[in-house]
């Protein structure tokens, strides 16, 4: 495929941004590119500079579930950029969204909308320690949770990928009160509570981790969450900023019928605009200001055109229950061809699926790091110039759409079964 294009803007774009992008894994360093740059979307289908077609399994990391650029929701957003792209003020909108999420996902009691998921989730810790009192938070290694400076400790995604165990900048006070155990591992959570009894705010967790690649939560991990956290007093927060709104309506906490006490949601809850959400039990979340203590605040929280995107695309979704059933029979397809090649071990959650080139399963950080990071870079390769756009890294996540048809997938199929 020709990239001439794509070529000379990431050379003008590297003297202009750090690594010639606004997000690390875009620069397509793992897998020894230079990234595409994308010029427009449709469907199931990305367009580049250079004017290829790709098959898009992305889909902007998640929140193109109904695929790019659906007609009902970009006519929606269109319509509402007539009236004003921010106001700083309320909005009836911001009510009828909130409305739409709280009876979908029934751990939702009260919420607060912002503008990303590393706010949602900073914004639900903060919460979580001022109902408590308690400093302490439990988070697991490889699990990724934005980039706010308490939270980037053993995190998962581009970190992973770009070899960096924690980030620079971050002084060492504001990991002091971070604790860290092992995904899948009751024996690494206990073992903490033993060493701080009444000292732990909350265990923080992606109910599926999905950014050290997709590793599903083993057979009752999170109800031992659950149970030990309401045993001790502490918060269970469930980072969905991924899972929201993907693996069910109601999420992980429909799919794997736990509820926790807070829920942090970005991605398909904006329609893919800026928008993320941090809610959960009332009395918690009668602790943000402006009615508690806890101060929150943001000029762009709620703002119209995202709001507007998220009630469009919460609009289908509700209206088609069936998507999810549809996505999910996708995912498997491309789960049965991938592990047929004998090469790859691949875990799935739904439309959620990784394929780690190892032949031992992976359950946590420890088992993914082990998977061939070549490999990889070579099946992307060889995707990528079968006309599939898939994850630039080996620890992200493969996102089936709605817009994915039956002829996209026989497509991918051929192209996963023929590399070698």
């Amino acid at each position: 495929m020709n990239t001439d294009i794509s070529k000379k803007l990431f050379y003008r774009a590297k003297g202009l941004m750090p690594g010639g992008v606004n997000s690390p894994v875009r620069a397509f360093n793992a897998v020894g590119r230079t990234p595409l740059f994308i010029k427009s979307a449709e469907g199931s289908r990305i367009y580049d500079e250079d004017g290829n077609s790709l098959i898009d399994y992305v889909c902007s990391w998640g929140p193109g579930i109904l695929g790019h650029s659906r007609p009902e929701v970009i006519k929606a957003v269109q319509k509402a950029c007539e009236y004003g792209l921010s106001y700083g003020a309320p909005t009836k909108k911001e009510s009828e969204l909130a409305e739409m999420i709280i009876s979908a996902v029934p751990a939702i009691e009260m919420l607060r909308m912002v503008s990303s998921g590393t706010e949602a989730v900073m914004s639900a810790v903060r919460a979580v320690r001022g109902f408590t009192g308690r400093d302490l938070i439990i988070k697991f290694t490889g699990c990724y949770h934005g980039h706010s400076d308490g939270l980037l400790v053993k995190s998962g995604s581009g970190l992973m990928t770009n070899a960096v165990p924690d980030s620079a900048g971050v002084p060492k006070g504001f990991t002091d009160n971070t604790l860290v155990a092992d995904y899948n591992s009751k024996e690494s959570v206990q073992a903490l509570f033993d060493k701080y009894p009444d000292k732990i705010a909350g265990i923080l967790v992606e109910p599926v981790a999905a950014n050290m690649g997709v590793v599903p939560p083993e057979d009752g991990f999170l109800k031992f969450l659950r149970d030990i956290t309401e045993k001790n007093g502490a918060m269970l927060i469930f980072d969905e900023v991924i899972t929201g709104f993907r693996l069910s309506l109601g999420g992980a906490c429909q799919y794997f019928g736990i509820r926790p006490d807070m829920v942090t949601l970005g991605k398909i809850v904006g329609g893919g605009m800026p928008l993320g959400v941090y809610g959960g039990r009332r009395e918690i979340m009668e602790c943000v200001s402006p009615l508690g203590r806890v101060y929150q605040a943001g000029t762009l929280s709620g703002n119209p055109i995202a709001v507007t995107a998220g009630i469009e695309t919460l609009k289908i979704l509700m209206d088609d229950t069936g998507i999810y059933d549809r996505i999910d029979k996708k995912a498997s397809e491309l789960e049965q061809a991938l592990s047929s090649t004998g090469l790859v071990r691949v875990n799935r959650a739904g439309s959620l699926l990784s394929a780690f080139f190892t032949k031992e399963a992976v359950s946590d950080y420890k088992s993914a790091v082990l998977s061939d990071t070549a490999m990889y870079s070579k099946y992307f390769t060889h995707m990528l110039e079968s006309g599939i756009y898939t994850a630039p890294s080996q620890f992200e996540a493969m996102f089936v759409s709605d817009a994915h048809t039956d002829e996209d997938i026989k497509i991918t199929k051929e192209a996963i079964i023929s590399f070698k």
